[in-house]
């Protein structure tokens, strides 16, 4: 079983500048998308994604946040954001349950410049990590998409210039160990526990994409049970029509 999740910064954006092409590519069976800034009803999507069912959860205000999941097998259930109306008014989360794993599709707050939403975004993430929490007392959970912030100094190509920026403060580091050390794995450190310059984000200023200056805001985390099914973890920087280009993991 091949996942992907891509932030595509809009998934009508997206599809102009080839998405239908890498869906076609590499055929995943599952695609999890962040920031589609689109409803449903809005997106004329071509037929390569016809062997898909759909599920969307789009933000209140228009053209803004948004996720959406295109599955080739139909969940048992889906849910929409945490059932606290707080924290899902802006399209943020959409949980399919499946016979043997609950996947969760995420597109985390951004604390803003100057870290203006930054007590906020702790706020939420506090109710996302009670999300995952409960789901696992059910079955094994995975969660993917930009969790908006770069864990360590190996996840930005210049972290002490970051230091307090949006994305890299110690206080939104200390809350993704707090999610990963409640029961969580990484999958990409699983299998390149010291790799560096790799990275899911680039600023569009400055040439960054082309000279690799980027931030690893993109993941997969699973719970310890589905390690064992694990077969790869990988970033795909080649892919581009965002700012951030897509992750993906493959399962037995």
């Amino acid at each position: 079983m091949k996942i992907i999740s891509w932030n595509v910064n809009g998934i009508r954006a997206a599809l102009k500048k080839g998405m239908a092409d890498f869906l076609s590519t590499e055929n995943p069976d599952i695609l999890c998308l962040q920031e589609t800034k689109a409803r449903e009803e809005q997106v004329e999507l071509p037929l390569e994604f016809g062997a898909y069912k759909s599920y969307w959860n789009s933000a209140d205000k228009p053209g803004y946040s948004g996720t959406a999941i295109f599955s080739k097998q139909a969940p048992l259930n889906v849910s929409h954001g945490f059932g606290i109306e707080e924290h899902d008014k802006e399209g943020r989360v959409i949980t399919l349950e499946y016979p043997d794993f609950h996947l969760v599709n995420v597109y985390t707050v951004n604390a803003k410049d100057g870290l203006l939403r930054l007590p906020y975004r702790l706020e939420w993430d506090t109710a996302f990590r009670r999300h995952l929490n409960e789901l696992t007392k059910t079955k094994p959970v995975m969660f993917c998409g930009d969790l908006n912030v770069a864990h360590n100094e190996i996840d930005l190509a210049r972290p002490k210039a970051n230091h307090k920026s949006a994305g890299f403060s110690d206080e939104e580091r200390a809350s993704f160990t707090e999610l990963l050390d409640s029961g969580f794995v990484d999958t990409f450190r699983h299998f390149y526990p010291d790799k560096t310059e790799a990275y899911s984000w680039w600023s569009y200023r400055g040439g960054a994409r082309q000279r690799n200056v980027g931030w690893r805001l993109d993941y997969f985390g699973v719970s310890p049970a589905l390690v064992e099914r694990l077969k790869a973890a990988s970033i795909l920087p080649h892919v581009l029509g965002s700012d951030h280009c897509p992750v993906a993991i493959e399962l037995e």
